[in-house]
């Protein structure tokens, strides 16, 4: 009973058809349901008058005396029929039944002459027009021909095809087409079959390939395809898609044509002959496309349903098919108007009616309908009204109390107000569909209600029902009011410090902030009454540089966004560029380099002179390495400000000794046992030349003091500023130079000499 109302339901509908001309013909429709039931007939919308030629028999049936497909008037009995049941609960129409005159037209293609050598293939083809499909026969010679050799393969769609061909195949062959209507004969063709089977090779070559095909499920499609070649092609099908074909109701007939019996939508898609040469990848293909269509049907039918006035509705009419069928709501017959309380969604699947009355009560019809054919179901709205149920609430008011509030208020009904348990205030948005609707409960004894929570400048619509334990009242007249407009709310401030005399004002954009035209910026002096500003912002704008500021004060920055409404409150920010200028001076420390007797010259004065200096220590290495000659050592002093190295008598130096760390004679003395010594043998190596004994009283003496204690180190580095050269009076070496060698300072001695 799924899809049937049982007050008034369908239990036969007429059908698609095919009539004959002078034929009569019958269209069937059986309706059950509630007594007294009348039935009519349509055709194409027209109610049909009983007649001579066409009357109602007492079942129900639509009886066609002489069915003319044209008649003397220009009428004709073609068309669409559909037939109307209607008692006192409502009114269902049954599907649209098309029928057609069947027809045979004249062959548009006839057999043509054929000359072919033994052992080739044979293809003739047929074509004409007709309703129903015309069945298309094979006379060869006037005699039918034999179908059960297996080298003749007829096709449903008027194709003979002979493979292998014998000099007894030579003939005269004819089609006769069949239906209904008519019997036509093609016209004649002769087939010739010429000398001996050739054994030349020759490539495979497909003569005909698949058709495009538009069927319907449970019909039977035929793709042909038919190959030469020699040897002898080997034909194989496939789906362009890569899915398998299967096996079910999969049949080959002939040397290659593919028959597929009890179409499903499942088989729509691209098939590919292939003509291969046997044991070789030579191959040839051809392909064409399958259209299965499915009438539609229903997957969930509406189901018959009660509900109390007041309240909401809803039936469900979900179809398939192939193409996807349209859906059609029909209410008593009539094609459903949706308003404001009648509404489709789902792709007029679901059927909604708010706030039900007595009017809405009805039968309701889904009609699902595609090109392959179409089918209906109908439920029935049934509206429950209790006698004794309170009138209307009366007198509603609406009065705006912010931008977020309305209050409402109302009286009480005039009449059956003693069995009322309390009221629904029904709130909505004016510009929203009936079914964004939304309900708050009041009690009985409360006449007013504060509605929270609403949207600024918006328009609401109110109306009160009142309940018992029976059902609901009728609706009260609908009021409706809106909110005050509101000022946007604090936007979100924070400030980023750029460099000594410019901050950036960044904010983010937020829902929260409501309805805003932009943001107003303030900024000034905490010190003055007086802002800057106010600097206007677009309302995308999320960031502003102030720039020309004083490093010295502290400022304060205020953001606010606005409306037309007003200004809403602001966000206010301090700043102090002060520490920005005091950390930079950290960080970034002067640099004074020169604080002994060049203490007057520049920094650009002091980098000349070191890469003087450096120039010279370079030409003096070079002479030392080329003329080998014994020079003095270089002495490169640290003028650091705490840090000076003092003169040491020349008669305590020694001519051949480093000083390291500002360590004495005496020093180096006590430790003489920890020295390496080097002999003669590698200095000589070391310097090949024999220096000027002038040369050789020349030396350079490195001076750089570690005043810290034996746990402590202070590393610092020696800018060129810093360098200098001291020249001094040649002092006589001993005969046997002995070289000294470098004084490791000593963990445990005491504070070394300050210089």
């Amino acid at each position: 009973d799924f899809g049937r109302s049982s007050e008034l339901a369908f239990v036969v509908e007429p059908s698609d058809d095919i009539a004959v001309q002078e034929q009569p013909l019958i269209l069937y429709c059986q309706v059950e349901g509630i007594q007294p039931i009348t039935i009519t007939w349509r055709k194409n919308g027209a109610m049909i008058v009983d007649s001579e030629n066409a009357f109602m028999l007492a079942n129900g049936s639509l009886y066609l005396s002489r069915f003319q497909r044209l008649r003397g008037d220009g009428s004709s009995d073609e068309g669409e029929y559909d037939c109307m049941a209607q008692n006192h609960y409502g009114l269902v129409v049954s599907r649209k039944a098309k029928i057609q005159a069947a027809t045979m037209s004249d062959f548009h293609i006839h057999p043509q002459n054929a000359v072919v050598e033994e052992g080739g293939v044979a293809r003739f083809q047929c074509q004409i027009h007709g309703l129903p499909e015309p069945v298309i026969l094979w006379h060869k010679n006037s005699m039918p021909v034999n179908t059960d050799n297996e080298r003749y393969t007829l096709l449903p769609k008027g194709v003979l095809q002979i493979t292998g061909l014998r000099a007894e195949d030579s003939g005269i062959f004819h089609c006769v087409a069949t239906n209904i209507a008519n019997v036509k004969f093609s016209r004649e063709a002769r087939l010739t079959v010429s000398g001996s089977h050739s054994t030349v090779y020759k490539d495979p070559m497909i003569l005909v390939g698949p058709e495009n095909l538009t069927l319907t499920v449970h019909q039977t499609a035929v793709l042909e395809c038919i190959a030469t070649g020699n040897p002898r092609p080997i034909v194989s099908w496939s789906r362009l898609d890569g899915r398998p074909i299967g096996v079910e109701g999969i049949q080959v007939l002939g040397t290659g044509n593919l028959m597929i019996s009890d179409l499903t939508v499942q088989h729509s898609g691209i098939y590919v002959c292939a003509a291969n040469k046997p044991g070789t990848r030579v191959r040839r293909t051809a392909q064409g496309s399958l259209v299965v269509q499915a009438p539609a049907e229903f997957v969930q039918h509406p189901q018959s349903i009660s509900r109390p006035v007041g309240t909401t509705a809803i039936f469900t009419c979900v179809a398939q098919g192939e193409p996807p069928p349209q859906i059609t709501w029909l209410r008593n017959g009539q094609i459903l108007e949706t308003s404001d309380h009648i509404k489709l969604k789902n792709n007029n699947s679901t059927l909604s009616i708010y706030g039900i009355n007595q009017a809405d009560e009805a039968i309701y019809q889904c009609l699902a309908e595609n090109s392959a054919g179409s089918t209906q179901a109908s439920a029935r709205l049934t509206v429950l009204w209790a006698d004794g149920l309170p009138s209307p609430p009366q007198g509603v008011r609406a009065e705006t109390v912010s931008a977020t509030t309305i209050q409402v208020s109302w009286e009480k009904p005039l009449q059956n107000t003693k069995e009322i348990i309390g009221y629904v205030l029904h709130i909505r948005k004016a510009a929203d569909p009936v079914e964004m609707e939304y309900q708050e409960a009041v009690s009985k004894s409360t006449f007013q209600q504060l509605v929270t929570d609403l949207e600024p400048s918006t328009s609401y619509s109110f109306y009160i029902k009142a309940y018992t334990s029976r059902g609901a009242s009728k609706a009260s007249e609908v009021t409706v009011v809106s909110t005050l407009g509101e000022v946007p709310a604090m936007p979100s401030l924070f400030i980023k410090v750029i460099n000594s005399t410019t901050v950036q004002a960044t904010w983010e954009p937020s829902i929260k902030l409501g309805q805003h035209e932009g943001f107003k910026l303030y900024y000034r002096k905490v010190h003055l009454s007086q802002y800057t500003g106010p600097v206007l912002l677009a309302s995308n704008i999320t960031a502003y540089n102030i720039t020309h500021l004083d490093a010295s004060v502290v400022y304060e920055v205020k953001l606010l966004a606005y409306n037309q409404h007003g200004d809403g409150n602001s966000t206010v920010r301090f700043v102090s560029l002060r520490e920005t200028v005091e950390r930079t001076a950290v960080l970034n420390p002067p640099c004074d380099c020169m604080k002994d007797e060049q203490n007057n010259k520049t920094s650009t004065t002091g980098i000349i002179i070191g890469i003087h200096i450096g120039v010279t220590c370079i030409i003096f290495c070079i002479l030392f390495l080329m003329f080998g000659y014994r020079g003095r050592l270089l002495m490169c002093k640290n003028v650091q400000e705490q840090l000076s190295t003092p003169q040491i008598p020349r008669s305590q130096r020694s001519a051949t000794g480093l000083v390291l760390n500002g360590a004495t004679r005496r020093d180096r003395d006590d430790r003489d046992l920890n020295r390496k010594q080097l002999d003669m043998n590698e200095l000589e190596r070391l310097f090949p030349a024999s220096p000027s004994q002038e040369q050789q009283e020349k030396g350079i003496t490195l001076a750089h003091s570690l005043s810290a204690p034996h746990d402590e180190t202070q590393i610092s580095t020696l800018p060129l500023d810093e360098f200098s050269i001291i020249e001094e009076q040649p002092d006589p070496l001993p005969k046997n130079p002995h070289v000294s060698s470098v004084a490791a300072p000593a963990l445990d001695h005491g504070p070394a000499n300050e210089g």
